[in-house]
């Protein structure tokens, strides 16, 4: 009996083994907590289309909006931990939400295996052609004198676009009005149309719409200017001294997916990010790059973790709560 059993546990083992070996063998799924076609879905397939080159199997983009991206953590948090479903995660639903939420039903460091981290995108805040203010500082000066009469649309609460507008609102002791939308793209679109006032949007699909002209930027949130921009000032020498804030992007998988997964598609990414061609494009969108050290998973994790310390420590001051 004995032997039997020993036989049957050394075939499941080799099974195992072998299946592992094998990894991956169909496509791979990267869940965006956002609607199409904003900064993060646009992000995130750029990202998987160099990825999934190195890996050797598609990754199929699948697009899971609402509640400021925690609907889509959440989905993956209780996903088969089998290595073919993994969260694009960013700060918001990953490092604020446990400081927003007062009930979140997933924890974004023990739900998660952290695998890797995205290059930084700084924000841009832009406004309608036809807004009266000039600048930044008359844009708040306005929002001061007319509280809750400056609309300010966001890609969900508890978004980074939400996150940081409501930040800079606070400190300059404004209030505005958030409009949380599915993702920043609809809210980019009643931007250009006029329907709100404006928003902070990420660099990668804002530049093209200030490049037509179809809106106007008034600040950055980068410490100091970009070259993209060169014209437009930083929050941080304008209204704001010392003011710095970037989207940070990770991706993780299902807590207890096996680590070859994890390590295959860390070490993928790192040699996608070894593609010169690749990484001029990111930094033509001001898309920051990080020194290899900070992409790995290792690093991603220790950095959850500080970023969902940090974000308690925000919302225990600012009132940014969203239940």
């Amino acid at each position: 009996m004995f032997k039997k059993i020993s036989a049957l546990t050394l075939v499941l083992i080799s099974t195992f083994v072998i299946a592992q070996s094998n990894y991956p063998n169909r496509p791979i799924t990267w869940v965006v907590p956002f609607a199409a076609g904003g900064p993060t879905d646009a992000l995130a397939r750029s990202i998987a289309d160099v990825t999934s080159r190195q890996i050797g199997q598609s990754i199929i983009i699948d697009n899971s909006p609402g509640a400021g991206g925690t609907i889509g953590a959440t989905k993956v948090a209780r996903a088969n931990p089998d290595g073919y479903t993994f969260l694009v995660g960013h700060m918001g639903y990953m490092g604020a939400a446990p400081a927003l939420y007062k009930k979140l039903n997933y924890d974004p460091v023990a739900d998660f295996e952290a695998v890797f981290r995205f290059p930084d995108t700084p924000l841009v805040l832009m406004v309608r052609n036809d807004h009266p203010a000039k600048n930044v500082k008359e844009l708040y000066d306005y929002a001061k004198k007319n509280p809750d009469q400056v609309f300010m649309g966001n890609a969900g609460l508890g978004s980074s676009s939400h996150l940081i507008a409501a930040l800079v609102a606070n400190a300059a002791g404004a209030d505005v009005k958030h409009v949380p939308y599915k993702g920043a793209g609809p809210a980019l679109i009643d931007v250009v149309g006029g329907q709100i006032d404006g928003m902070y949007d990420q660099t990668n699909t804002a530049f093209p719409q200030i490049t037509e002209k179809r809106v106007r930027a008034l600040a950055v949130t980068s410490k100091t200017r970009l070259p993209q921009l060169k014209d437009v000032p930083t929050l941080n020498e304008t209204i704001l001294p010392g003011f710095e804030a970037s989207t940070w992007y990770g991706i993780y998988a299902p807590k207890g997916t096996p680590k070859i997964a994890v390590e295959k598609m860390q070490n993928a990414f790192l040699k996608a990010m070894k593609d010169k061609a690749y990484t001029d494009k990111l930094q033509a969108q001001a898309i920051q790059l990080l020194p290899e050290q900070q992409y790995l998973g290792s690093s991603l994790a220790k950095h959850t973790e500080a970023e969902v310390a940090r974000w308690k420590a925000v919302a225990a001051k600012s009132n940014i709560a969203m239940d």
